[in-house]
């Protein structure tokens, strides 16, 4: 039986919680600015539980909950709020800091209690690399041993990484260390520079386009998926590749990368901070409620700031007026860390739309 497709301006796919942010790394790029230890404002554990329980409140098909932070391991009560959650029949994923926390022991814990999709990052090929990025050593051996305990358990693992001008001419290597390790995705996450990721320094948007180029070839011959954050137009490049290499609309349509249209930040996607803040993403930090007073369903659908990033139509610059506006609407969050403006166009994005490069040349 087929169902309709879901309309994420009622519907979330993911709804990602900040549980603390409290973590024990130092990641040069942390978008929550984490800390050794947990905010006194966090949520308590009944407000948490609170949270939990807005959830279903969506209505079926019911969205994910991805546990982030800082790092959720970090969180006494975590078990609990699994244990919660499960019982309101969420799907549940995790996303720990790889620390001396992160145990096969703790692995089996969580696959036991219901999680049933893991995250960690790779942001390097060799110790070097990836631990310069998260300010720890150690860490690149413990997010291998981590990605081993999980294809030992059977637990779905995404490996995100980090993509800058600093990493980029790595990425190629990252694969090879990936490809033979049992990976459900691979995500390559084009930094924002918000929090602690203001100090490095983002990829060109002309070497992104190339990348993304590279990024697809790739994924038709990966053994998982293989996808981008933050880079929406990663899907008008793949487009573009098809076309050019003859594929008809109707196959175009079926491509795998049609699987994630229109999914963008407050669009698909909403995040919760650890002092409940309602946000659009986590790399969009506008609060526009808080769940401690707020009906998350509500603010999520109805809010100004949401309802806006539900209509690319009210998207400016290039955003306003590209064809590919439905299938990408371009990073909210970059534009608004470049602009200030989380509708106004994607600066990343090299495209010029026939129609704006019309109005540009009527205006002389």
């Amino acid at each position: 039986m087929r169902h309709a497709p879901r309309d994420y301006s009622l519907t979330p796919l993911n709804i990602y919680w900040e549980m603390t942010q409290a973590c024990a790394l130092a990641c040069r790029h942390c978008r929550a600015a984490a800390m050794p230890h947990a905010h006194p404002g966090q949520l308590t554990h009944e407000e948490s539980i609170a949270l939990l329980r807005q959830i279903p409140q969506f209505g079926d098909p019911m969205p994910t909950l991805i546990l982030t932070g800082g790092d959720p391991l970090e969180r006494p009560d975590l078990l609990e709020l699994v244990d919660e959650a499960r019982r309101l029949g969420i799907s549940v994923s995790i996303t720990p800091a790889a620390t001396e926390a992160l145990t096969r022991d703790v692995l089996e814990r969580l696959r036991d209690h219901g999680v049933s999709g893991l995250g960690l990052s790779l942001d390097g090929s060799t110790a070097a690399r990836h631990d310069a990025i998260r300010g720890v050593l150690g860490t690149f051996g413990r997010t291998l041993d981590a990605i081993g305990w999980a294809q030992e358990l059977g637990l779905p693992l995404q490996v995100n990484t980090l993509v800058t001008a600093e990493t980029a001419p790595d990425i190629p290597a990252v694969y090879e260390l990936l490809e033979p390790r049992g990976l459900a995705r691979w995500s390559l996450f084009f930094l924002i520079s918000v929090g602690r990721g203001t100090v490095l320094e983002p990829l060109p948007p002309e070497d992104g386009e190339e990348l993304m180029r590279w990024v697809h070839r790739t994924s038709r011959r990966a053994p998982f998926v293989v996808a981008t954050t933050e880079a929406p137009s990663y899907r008008r490049v793949a487009v573009e590749v098809l076309r050019e290499e003859g594929v008809s609309p109707e196959e175009i349509r079926r491509s795998p990368i049609m699987r994630s249209f229109g999914v963008r930040d407050g669009h698909g996607v909403v995040f919760v901070s650890h002092l409940g803040e309602i946000c659009p993403a986590g790399f969009l930090p506008l609060p526009v409620g808080d769940v401690r007073t707020d009906s998350l369903v509500d603010v999520y659908r109805t809010a100004s700031l949401f309802r806006s990033l539900h209509d690319p139509r009210q998207f400016g610059g290039r955003c306003h007026h590209c064809q590919y506006q439905q299938m990408c609407g371009g990073s909210r969050a970059r534009a608004y860390a470049a602009f200030g403006d989380p509708l106004a166009e994607d600066p990343f994005c090299t495209y010029v739309p026939p129609a704006y490069a019309k109005l540009v040349e009527a205006a002389g």
